[in-house]
């Protein structure tokens, strides 16, 4: 289980992160032309093009380097995971699993396909979305895990 700091959520930080990786994947397809979504950015480097490597680099660059830098200004916020590594590691091949069976994640498909109206991302997110919420009740209500 995931504890969140209720008393450090407020809806205007939620907004402007959602305002920021809007603006950064609608600049991305801009300047790119390609779609920001992880897995096919990392699924990429694993048959890579000599042309695709360094973006692709840089971006996941960014991504592990933004905590990174946060760490200069300010603590990152406390999480705790309740969750046995076996049960970590079964979710993660999941969640593997499931992104290829779904041509993308939900950073490509959530974030990217839906604000170009595609209905594939439409059905891929709501799947996402409702095997995400079986899973949960499944594990903790049903199994007690």
């Amino acid at each position: 289980m995931i504890d969140i700091a209720w008393d450090n959520f407020t809806p205007w930080s939620a907004l402007f992160g959602g305002m920021i990786i809007g603006i950064s994947a609608a600049a991305f397809i801009l300047l790119n032309g390609r779609i920001a979504g992880i897995s096919g950015i990392l699924g990429g480097l694993l048959t890579p093009r000599k042309t695709d490597i360094l973006w692709r680099v840089a971006f996941l660059a960014g991504i592990i380097g933004a905590p990174a830098i946060w760490l200069l200004a300010a603590d990152l916020p406390a999480i705790e995971i309740n969750a046995s590594l076996p049960m970590i590691i079964l979710a993660g091949l999941l969640v593997g699993v499931g992104t290829r069976y779904g041509s993308g994640c939900t950073s490509g498909h959530g974030v990217c396909g839906l604000s170009r109206l595609s209905p594939r991302s439409l059905v891929a997110t709501l799947a996402f979305m409702a095997t995400g919420f079986i899973t949960v009740y499944l594990i903790r209500h049903v199994a007690g895990v």
